[in-house]
């Protein structure tokens, strides 16, 4: 049996808010929580100036968390074209800063990550941060909401890349 530990560090993007949460992925399945919270940017500062906060924090993050990989939202379904591009310069900002720091990147949209934790790709929110909370031994859910979400996206990372691939793999 081949032991191994991998970082996941899940990032929901975001303007104003970008949420961050990383765990530890260990041989047994077992997922530690390792850290969450937000990185915010005021809403009086020019587009620039915030996706450069966002991009020096987050480089931050990486180096204190130290992720085998990231994974993150991908672009979905926006009423509002103006809150579509804002997220999109966000996300922009987010890859290069996984590429300069040399973490590669997974995607996955919502529907993914409802679909893995709770078995409805049409979950709502409070379902899937109970269940993040469940399945991570916490004693309530993580708030800020973009937090919860970040770490819902570490853990579809796992559930697609780990748990369903050693499924399929047959027995020795």
């Amino acid at each position: 049996m081949t032991i191994f530990s991998q970082r996941i560090l899940g990032i929901d993007p975001g303007t104003a808010t970008v949420g961050y949460g990383a765990l530890l992925h260990s041989t047994s399945n077992d997922l530690t929580y390792l850290g969450s919270g937000t990185i915010q940017t005021p809403k009086h500062l020019e587009a620039g100036k915030r996706l450069c906060m966002i991009r020096s924090d987050l480089i931050q993050i990486i180096q204190e968390f130290n992720p085998d990989i990231l994974a993150v939202e991908t672009i979905f379904f926006f009423k509002n074209a103006k809150t579509a591009m804002a997220v999109a310069q966000a996300r922009g900002v987010i890859l290069e800063a996984a590429e300069a720091c040399s973490i590669p990147v997974a995607e996955y949209t919502p529907m993914q990550v409802k679909q893995q934790l709770t078995g409805y790709g049409k979950a709502d929110k409070r379902l899937v941060q109970e269940m993040i909370a469940s399945l991570l031994g916490l004693p309530s859910i993580i708030k800020p909401d973009d937090a919860s979400d970040a770490l819902a996206l570490a853990v579809c990372h796992v559930r697609l890349k780990y748990l369903l691939s050693s499924a399929l793999e047959p027995a020795s």
